[in-house]
């Protein structure tokens, strides 16, 4: 078994990939500043990046768990997640945590198939 690691930070590898699938650690929007729905634009953006570097793309993500600071903004963050994704959404849990450090109100994890 191969796995890749790929976008090193100080603290994690962006992207790891396995069996034919890619793994994307939690990211957060570049800007902390802007609502929720932005957030989430900016981060979706990011990770399909991400994606395009491992050889794959977003509509192939299968999973995703994303936590949020202040769940009375959730359909916000739906909002953009709908228009990221249209028909092609994944399965996913939505979480709501005390803090996520930074100004962050989002924070996405997803898997991608590859193959």
């Amino acid at each position: 078994m191969t796995i890749t690691r790929s976008i090193r930070t100080p603290i994690m590898h962006r992207t790891v990939e396995v069996n034919g699938l890619v793994f994307v650690g939690g990211t957060i929007a570049d800007d902390t500043s802007v609502p929720m729905g932005a957030q989430t634009e900016n981060i979706l953006g990011k990770i399909a990046a991400y994606l395009k570097e491992a050889g794959t793309d977003a509509s192939r993500i299968v999973s995703a768990t994303i936590f949020v600071t202040d769940l009375s903004h959730k359909k916000e963050m739906d909002a953009a997640w709908t228009r990221f994704f249209g028909d092609d959404l994944p399965a996913r849990a939505t979480v709501g945590v005390a803090d996520l450090g930074g100004g962050a109100l989002i924070e996405v994890v997803v898997t991608a198939a590859k193959d």
